[in-house]
């Protein structure tokens, strides 16, 4: 492929006067790269939309919001907000499915200088308890679903003012959505710091509670113009590699939202990139293959955002040669690394789209990496290039460089890297080294700069996109009076990359059946958490010289035991 083009086209965009013209900058006590054009915060990008007012904006079922109608919707929710005395800085939480109302929210806050709590939809009562504690937000908006669950723990929820969305009796002590929106009024005029809390999304932790990282406005902004240099260097270099030239109009961008909005796939990624192009988001209640085939062929969807596998059910549904999915111009996701085969299946099969990723965590407020395209078809096992305001190294254990080609752990450092995590000093140290973020990804980096990931640091399950810490479960495991041993580990699976197994030694006498083990987890930790894959074993777990269970090879010994089944 011509990497040549790729190289200038970088170099074009991102050198003096370029349109993401990349300088130095000192930030928080580090030299870091940032886009010297980009707002200072969320807020100014908010605003500007305001010029795409007549365009469909927020679509969910029959409902349709333009974006003129969301701005009175947004100013109204950010009136209110500062009537009840929220100012900058402080925190509001939103625990909620993927509702128009979800993006309302943000967007008032955000541009009010409020930081988002981003609360996960499948948290249990015990983990929405702690979150909401560790984040002390003043206000929680929540659905009908989230309030059950909140209201079991009434110490938590009584410290807080909770508007209810989606709810037609929600009860005195909740303040229900059409009295926020009706309230009305103009957007507070405040000034935002660049490096204030933009919003925080939780992030599995190590040690049986989650992290909740600090994304800032610059980290959000960032990202954002990573996104729109991807495509745009992509697109030129591809242009003047073929000598075509891309379409003079191109159509308004339409993005099947498919994953939650508490993640930065489907918000800082996949909301931000279509709002600043004045597109539309199509929202869904719950992910189905065939549902989101329909709203293809309805909305004219030009791009779905979510984790591989819904591209890859979207491809194999039973409907999807009949459906007209002619609008589609591209197709994959983020979340996990897309296997080189789906990104063949994508280019032969879908006959309007080209495949398409990004590598990135919550701790970079998107991507890291991005490639699509030809670029992807000729590499389809790569993430591509670092983003222009990151710089990237791979390092041994003893976090010194390694030879150019080799592996090692990938360390990254630019202005999307968050500011730390809230409430946790230790694990901001010990994940962030002088501005350089530790990703917790073995990877290599090849002579044209391409990053490819070859395995994994971290202790961790990455099933369906979603990062579970192996420690969050056997925490939670051990909790079990009739357990001595276990060790939690990633089990392959063909549909979500990864399933959660575990090996378990019981105490002399006891007796415990799979089914009772996932209840006992089910009842304090999320159901994406819950072990599939359970293993009583008779003898001692395998032990290193150090005393440290050998996961590697359980988890190669029993994944192989399913194959043999």
């Amino acid at each position: 492929m011509h990497y040549a083009e790729l190289l200038q086209a970088r170099e074009e965009l991102t050198g003096p006067g370029g349109d993401f013209e990349v300088v130095e900058a000192e930030v928080l006590g580090n030299k870091i790269r940032i886009y010297k054009t980009a707002p200072p915060s969320v807020r100014e990008f908010w605003l500007s939309t305001k010029e795409f007012a007549e365009r469909p904006y927020l679509i969910y079922g029959d409902e349709r919001l333009t974006y003129g109608q969301s701005h009175e919707q947004v100013n109204a929710v950010a009136s209110w907000l500062a009537d009840q005395g929220v100012k900058p800085g402080d925190r509001v939480a939103i625990a909620m499915r993927n509702y128009p109302e979800w993006m309302l929210i943000y967007w008032a806050c955000v541009a009010s200088g409020i930081a988002v709590v981003g609360m996960n939809a499948w948290w249990t009562p015990e983990e929405m308890a702690y979150a909401l504690t560790d984040s002390a937000p003043s206000i929680l908006f929540v659905d009908s679903e989230r309030l059950e669950r909140v209201r079991e723990r009434p110490e938590v929820a009584g410290k807080m003012k909770l508007v209810g969305v989606r709810i037609p009796d929600a009860g005195a002590d909740v303040t229900p959505w059409s009295e926020v929106i009706a309230h009305g009024g103009a957007m507070p005029d405040v000034a935002v710091d660049p490096d204030s809390d933009a919003c925080i999304f939780y992030t599995s932790g190590t040690t049986g509670h989650p992290k909740g990282a600090q994304l800032t406005h610059r980290g959000c902004v960032s990202n954002l113009f990573n996104m729109v240099y991807a495509a745009t260097s992509a697109s030129l270099a591809t242009q003047r590699a073929t000598g075509v030239a891309p379409p003079e109009d191109p159509p308004i961008p339409v993005t099947l939202i498919t994953t939650p909005l508490f993640h930065v796939t489907a918000n800082n990624c996949g909301a931000y990139a279509v709002t600043a192009a004045g597109g539309a988001l199509v929202l869904m209640y719950r992910w189905d293959a065939g549902e989101a085939l329909r709203l293809v062929a309805k909305e004219r969807v030009t791009a779905m955002s979510g984790v591989p596998v819904m591209a890859r059910e979207l491809i194999n549904h039973p409907d999807f040669t009949s459906t007209d999915t002619s609008s589609l111009t591209s197709l994959a996701g983020g979340g996990a690394q897309v296997p080189p085969d789906l990104v063949k299946k994508i280019e032969s099969q879908v006959a309007t789209a080209r495949p398409g990723t990004g590598y990135g965590m919550t701790e970079t407020c998107g991507i890291i990496t991005s490639i699509s395209a030809d670029f992807f078809v000729d590499k389809p096992d790569s993430a591509g290039p670092a983003m222009p305001n990151f710089e990237a190294k791979c390092v041994d254990d003893l976090g010194q460089t390694v030879a150019p080609g080799k592996t090692g752990e990938l360390w990254v450092r630019g202005s999307s890297v968050i500011k730390g995590y809230i409430n946790r000093p230790e694990a901001t140290a010990e994940s962030i080294t002088d501005g350089w973020l530790h990703t917790g990804d073995i990877a290599r980096i090849d002579e044209d700069g391409f990053i490819f990931i070859v395995d994994r640091k971290k202790d961790m399950v990455l099933r369906g996109g979603e990062n579970i810490y192996c420690a969050e479960v056997e925490s939670t495991i051990y909790t079990h009076p009739a357990i001595a041993e276990c060790c939690v580990f990633g089990v392959p699976d063909d549909r979500l990359g990864e399933e959660v197994g575990v090996a378990v030694v019981l105490n002399p006498g006891e007796h415990l059946t799979d089914d009772a083990l996932r209840e006992h987890c089910a009842a304090v930790m999320a159901k994406h958490k819950v072990p599939r894959y359970i293993w009583f074993l008779d003898d001692a777990l395998p032990r290193n010289a150090s005393g440290k269970f050998i996961k590697r090879e359980l988890r190669d010994r029993l994944s192989a035991e399913l194959l043999s089944v």
